[in-house]
């Protein structure tokens, strides 16, 4: 045998060997790992909307309408931020990719380019909307006192979105790194330091409705500049570059807008239910209301589930183990229906409780129980579709994922219109949610989503001409 000779194959003998065992780790996705990356996400999830909540309780101690322009200007940041969750869920994906095929620099380099993407989205939605803040609060009907409160917070508040989009962004990338609990360790330190420093300015200094959006930004951009030094230390360990790469920003942005029409679409089809449940009188719209809060909630736990199949299915199909990745997508299908079932049977048992709980008339209370129903009975459905939409989000289908949504959301519409009654209306929120879960279903259950290595989906469209 030729000097050398022996030494390369037992070379690539141990490099087939540790292939093998990677692939072999990779390929028992256990519930173990799972609830690792889920129970976190839905602490970071349901710390979020804290924000607002604790900002509401402590402007309820000013003189009205505060507290109304709170919710006014409230509204409008967080459908802006709610249009721009791509930045964490495409971000998630592409490292988790990039992380599963074992190239961490070109997984730090994702999350560079998603970092400078909420960047510069950011800026500009700051810039755009500071001067239109009176028209925008227009809109919505505010005049007098209310409007005045409601710019300054808007305002203000505007301030921070380039480091709210930041957060996004940087949230994604550590959910890519197959790490959830340190973004969760973030989100409760900003709650924290954000109901100290509104009750400071607010309670304290005197300084009224514009304190509590100081307060809130100053939480912002103090969580943003954590996401930007554990990101930046991680790329420069693994000699990634700092600066924006155009061909990076594209790749970022052209998924991320696929996603962003996703995203609308489920906007869309959430704002006109509750429009529709508005016209139908008070004691709809509150009901209504009751019901969709409850659905949020349970929402953010199947999300959690979703955020998990984000990053593994992610970097499984990086590692090119599809059946690691099939396996893995049965179970938190499983997962889901499971988490969905037991919150059904959860309402059904709350049901007689729940108008009480949220002080509800007899009227409310009426319309209120015969949708409860519906509610426990969507859940399993639930927890089918923000899994699946997880675990394609995962594998970067976001073309597929925005043509489900749109198609899922023009299958709700007719019902929605024809509807007559509350009861009626929910029906037509379960059509949407039996449309997405049989798009996506029918999408999961073949393999031209099941892209191995840095590519996905959409480049190997691209590449086979499609």
């Amino acid at each position: 045998m030729p000097a050398g000779q022996g030494d390369v194959k037992q070379k690539g003998a141990m490099s087939h060997t540790t292939e093998t065992g990677r692939r072999d780790r990779s390929s028992r996705v256990s519930d173990r790992e799972i609830l690792r990356l889920a129970v976190p996400a839905f602490g970071a999830l349901v710390a979020e909307p804290l924000f607002l909540l604790t900002d509401s309780v402590i402007v309820g101690h000013l003189p009205d309408p505060a507290l109304g322009a709170l919710g006014l200007a409230g509204t409008v940041l967080a459908a802006l931020v709610g249009l721009c969750v791509f930045l964490a869920y495409g971000t998630t994906a592409a490292v988790a990719r990039q992380l599963g095929s074992g190239n961490l620099a070109q997984a730090m380099r994702r999350g560079i380019d998603g970092l400078w993407l909420a960047a510069v989205i950011g800026v500009t939605i700051s810039a755009v909307c500071w001067p239109l803040a009176p028209s925008i609060v227009h809109v919505f009907g505010a005049e007098g006192t209310l409007a005045t409160l409601a710019v300054t917070y808007l305002r203000v508040s505007l301030f921070g979105v380039p480091a709210m989009l930041l957060v996004l962004a940087g949230t994604g990338v550590l959910r890519g790194l197959q790490d959830t609990r340190t973004p969760l360790v973030i989100s409760v330190s900003a709650f924290t330091l954000n109901a100290l420093l509104n009750a400071w300015f607010v309670l304290g200094l005197g300084w009224g409705i514009a304190g509590s959006a100081a307060g809130t930004v100053i939480a912002q951009v103090l969580s943003a500049a954590v996401y930007l030094v554990l990101v930046v230390r991680a790329a420069r360990r693994h000699g990634t570059s700092l600066r924006p790469d155009p061909a990076g920003l594209r790749s970022a942005g052209g998924a991320g807008f696929a996603l962003f029409i996703r995203t609308v679409s489920l906007q869309a089809t959430l704002l006109i239910t509750a429009s529709l449940a508005t016209r139908m009188g008070d004691a709809q719209i509150e009901a209504h209301t009751i019901a969709a809060r409850i659905w949020t909630f349970l929402a953010f736990a199947h999300d959690s589930i979703a955020i998990a199949g984000q990053a593994i299915i992610g970097r499984t199909l990086g590692a090119g183990d599809t059946a690691a990745t099939r396996a893995a997508t049965t179970r938190m299908v499983t997962w889901g229906i499971g988490c969905g079932v037991v919150f059904g049977i959860a309402i059904v048992l709350l049901r007689p409780v729940i108008p009480g709980i949220f002080d509800a008339d007899q009227a409310v209370a009426a319309e209120l129980a015969s949708v409860l129903w519906l509610v426990a009975l969507f859940q399993p459905i639930a927890g089918v579709v923000f899994v699946l939409d997880g675990v394609l989000i995962g594998a970067g289908d976001q073309r597929y994922l925005a043509w489900a949504q749109l198609a899922a959301t023009l299958a709700f519409l007719p019902f929605a219109l024809l509807a007559g009654s509350l009861f009626a209306l929910w029906i037509a929120f379960g059509v949407w949610m039996a449309a997405r879960a049989l798009t996506l279903g029918t999408r999961a259950y073949g393999t031209a989503w099941m892209v191995t290595g840095a590519g996905t989906p959409a480049t190997a469209d691209r590449g086979s001409g499609a």
